[in-house]
């Protein structure tokens, strides 16, 4: 029902500040997803793991949110919304101290997965409330808080690892300590937000505390309103969806939609790409330093193409902004695959002398004057002079001192490939789904689709460190070029435009008669 422009006037200071509040879940969401990059190295050699250990303590939280993903939305429907952020912020400040202090690999798992349920938690609990508390005018505007405050939260981890960097001792506790900061923050300011409106009426019958916080928001009229709306869609409510129905003939073409946009939004790499910026940089020859820097770049790049597609995702529509999006990413990264291909690796008296471990500089010394085309024939020739320790060192530590490369031309490339995301896989993937769904099934099917999501982001991020150890940054950026051209071909032959259809003519158009 269309409420008429005079009756509407909304206390707009209020209702932004609560989303404000909430939205903070996606701030410290992207924190924890990127911070993890700065302490790669770090806890590599505290924890003395190998490449498999490396890649579960990164992907780790990613199955976390798997679990969260599950949990979440029976708990807030029980609970309320407002309870279960709350237990989310408790989880990430538990998860920032416990990581920060671990002592063994064990421990340093469980916290990591800790956070891994706060950030299930929060994708998607956050938007909902934030969805059911602002008034139709302010909506659209008010959840995309959340996916801007996600992209923050990942820049301003970037910065954070490069002030952090260069503290004495550990410093990559620090580096996952200082979330439990916000996180305090968070869960302390939760405590001055209203619960939902929607949720008090539908769950506890409480009309009359949902009026009061609806008076706050837009006036007595409104509250009237909304409520007798809230009311009638509650009368006229349909059986609540089950998870076999998802898998009914007539939703077929929905779920191959939604599945597939979730799939390539992960198999890309773009966790990868995040979680090991860093790493990145530095196989492409550039110092601790300047590796992180660099990383706060694609962080901001990230921030400002996210900005961009909240701009054009109702102008120029869903299924173009896909389009263009991976086809600058598969651009991008065959551009980075093409710069690795190209690199060779020098054994010099200037870079035999970088080496850090005096027995590995020894066992390689006969390699001066020589010069490799490929990862492929230097590993070969390395390999056959050190033992299995010494040789994964090398991989991890030591191979970055000999390489020659255009490190110029793999910035581009990677910061290409972040706004191409940014603009397209990344907003619109969620955007899309909370479209397709009808409203019977959508609760469930976004939860199954949440968790599919994550579970495809567990295993890129579980592969990417053996990847670049064993296959080389030219074979892997090449696999990810290869999906991404897939996943243009995806988006052209199931995707369809959704922008300014009803969400009744939406669901006119793909559910199968």
């Amino acid at each position: 029902m269309e409420q008429p422009e005079e009756v509407i006037k909304m206390n707009k200071s209020y209702t932004i500040l609560i989303s404000l509040i909430v939205a903070l879940g996606g701030f410290l969401l992207g924190f924890d997803s990127a911070v993890i990059s700065g302490a790669v190295k770090g806890i590599t050699v505290y924890f003395e793991m190998t490449d498999s250990m490396l890649g579960f303590a990164v992907g780790c939280v990613i199955f976390g949110a798997m679990a969260g993903n599950l949990l979440a939305g029976p708990m807030a429907d029980t609970f309320g919304r407002k309870k279960v952020l709350i237990i989310v912020a408790a989880l990430f400040a538990i998860s920032a101290s416990w990581s920060a202090l671990a002592t063994g690999y064990t421990e340093f798992i469980i916290a990591r997965i800790i956070g891994g349920i706060g950030i299930g938690g929060a994708i998607l609990i956050a938007p909902i409330y934030i969805a059911e508390i602002a008034p139709p005018k302010l909506r659209g505007s008010l959840v995309s808080f959340n996916q801007l405050n996600i992209v923050i939260g990942i820049s301003v981890a970037y910065f954070s690892n490069y002030f952090l960097v260069n503290m004495e001792g550990e410093s990559w506790r620090w580096m996952l300590g200082v979330e439990a900061i916000p996180a305090v923050i968070y869960f302390l300011a939760l405590w001055t937000v209203p619960r939902s409106p929607r949720w008090l009426i539908l769950k506890l019958n409480e009309v009359k505390l949902a009026r009061k916080i609806l008076v706050k928001i837009g006036g007595e009229e409104y509250a009237e309103i909304t409520i007798s709306e809230i009311l009638r869609g509650q009368a006229k409510k349909e059986d609540k969806g089950k998870l076999s129905n998802l898998f009914q003939n007539k939703y077929a073409t929905i779920m191959i939609i939604a599945l597939g946009i979730a799939f390539f939004q992960q198999i890309t790499g773009i966790n990868a790409i995040f979680y090991y910026a860093p790493t990145i940089f530095e196989q492409a020859g550039g110092s601790t330093d300047s590796s992180f820097l660099q990383a706060i770049v694609v962080g901001l790049t990230n921030l400002v193409f996210t900005l961009v597609a909240i701009w054009l995702i109702d102008k120029l529509g869903r299924k173009p902004l896909l389009l263009i999006g991976t086809t600058f990413m598969t651009i991008a990264l065959l551009m980075a695959a093409f710069a690795f291909n190209n690199a060779t690796y020098d054994f010099n008296e200037t870079t035999l002398n970088k080496i850090s471990n005096t027995e590995i500089k020894t066992a390689l010394a006969d390699l001066k004057g020589k010069s490799f085309d490929g990862q492929g024939a230097l590993f070969e020739q390395v390999e056959a002079k050190l033992n299995e320790d010494q040789f994964l060192d090398f991989k991890r530590n030591q191979i970055t001192n000999f390489i020659q490369i255009n490190a110029t031309l793999v910035l581009i490339a990677i910061l290409l490939y972040v706004a191409s995301f940014a603009i397209s896989l990344g907003p619109v993937m969620w955007t899309l789904i909370s479209e397709v769904f009808p409203s019977k099934i959508k609760g469930i099917a976004i939860s199954v689709v949440g968790f599919f999501n994550s579970l495809v982001s567990f295993s890129v991020t579980q592969v990417f460190p053996w990847e670049l150890s064993n296959l080389g940054p030219t074979i892997t950026f090449t696999i990810y070029a290869i999906l991404s051209l897939c996943a243009i071909l995806f988006v052209y032959k199931f995707v369809i435009e959704t922008k300014g259809k009803s969400l009744e003519e939406v669901e006119e158009m793909l559910v199968r008669k």
